[in-house]
């Protein structure tokens, strides 16, 4: 049951930020919101307040705004509060709203954690591996690295981060913290070809070793806070973006690349049970990510509506009903057989038929 709402108001609140960015840009630039809805489909319970209905519908996965003189078949009286009434930034800056605000929140939630403090893998080694230098150069389980050519690290992520640039054959000179005594190890790390997370082929440097599970917690500076912030929002982006171009390309597996609602719950029932702190993390992921999700291209989203714009840009005149309205049913079936993908991959991958049938046998 605590998973259960944990996953709920995650998503809640990822989708009342989201609707709440167009929501708030219309009301701005003065176009009349008729609903706002956490849900799809049949109303359950709502509250009207002026013009706008505030609702909850039956289907929990997703929401939406319904604005004046928005859809391509409604009848427009060419009032000022309707959307097709206002210019084409005006209505641009609406249908960013959203996505922005998703990524904004991201960003106020990484910005916070690294504020209170987040559990972070020390540099402590936990494990020497076979056949690579770290060994043969005298480390030893439980030492603690402490400096990398004379730049001092307490994060694992960095440590690794400055060993695998380490191509040019010359060794890494660490500084390790031992019992009560410092000393300087010289390892010359092996350069191997691998693949990254996206399948590219990549050349790292690797020494061999692997982390004990000495977690400590490390807060940072508001101003340092704010500038790892920006770069984790950053590099989500570029990240996801690569996987969806690697996707596309066939390079990586869209069945073991992408989680939906299935697979959201499962890993928000361990989030939960790791912390509060890791529940934030996971819900700043999860809204840069609805952010990019819904700038994709397609009808539907809110970035089929900005090539829509684009083109209405370009043409000088907006699409006919008919057009727009092919394209929409278009972009929504995709999105149906997108989901239904991703549902049965859920299904498959985290094996819950396989659960479901030996909790029956017992």
């Amino acid at each position: 049951m605590f998973s259960i709402a944990v996953f709920i108001v995650t998503l809640s609140v990822l989708i009342i930020v989201h609707e709440f960015g167009h929501f708030i840009l219309a009301k701005r630039t003065g176009v009349r919101v008729e609903r706002f809805s956490l849900g799809f489909g049949p109303r359950l319970v709502g509250i009207r307040r002026n013009e706008t209905e505030y609702v909850i519908s039956a289907i929990p996965l997703g929401g939406y705004v319904k604005l004046t003189g928005q859809e391509p078949n409604e009848e427009l009286k060419n009032e000022p509060w309707e959307f097709m009434s206002k210019s084409i930034g005006a209505r641009t800056l609406i249908i960013l709203a959203g996505p922005l605000l998703n990524y904004l929140l991201g960003f106020v939630l990484f910005a916070g954690i690294f504020m209170i403090g987040s559990p972070t893998l020390t540099t402590e080694v936990g494990e020497l591996i076979d056949g690579y230098p770290a060994k043969a150069a005298g480390l030893l389980q439980g030492d603690r690295v402490i400096a990398v050519d004379g730049t001092a690290v307490s994060r694992w992520d960095d440590m690794v981060e400055m060993l695998r640039k380490k191509l040019d054959g010359a060794p890494a000179k660490l500084d390790v913290r031992r019992g009560t005594q410092t000393v300087v190890i010289e390892i010359k790390p092996t350069v191997k070809e691998t693949q990254d997370l996206l399948g590219k082929k990549v050349r790292v440097a690797l020494i061999g070793i692997a982390p004990s599970q000495n977690v400590e917690m490390v807060a940072y500076s508001p101003a340092r806070s704010i500038v790892m912030a920006a770069e984790k929002v950053y590099n989500l982006t570029v990240i996801s973006c690569r996987a969806l171009w690697a996707m596309a390309l066939g390079r990586l597996s869209v069945r073991d690349s992408m989680t939906g609602p299935i697979g959201i719950f499962i890993i928000t029932g361990k989030v939960a049970a790791m912390g509060i702190v890791h529940v934030l993390h996971f819900m700043g992921v999860l809204s840069v990510s609805l952010a990019i999700f819904n700038l994709l291209p397609v009808p539907v989203l809110d970035g089929g509506h900005m090539i829509f714009l684009a083109l209405e840009k370009v043409r000088k005149k907006r699409l006919t009903p008919k057009t727009q309205e092919w394209a929409t049913n278009f972009g929504l079936a995709v999105l149906v057989f997108l989901m239904i993908f991703v549902f049965y991959s859920d299904i498959v991958k985290f094996k819950i038929v396989d659960g479901a049938l030996s909790l029956f046998r017992r």
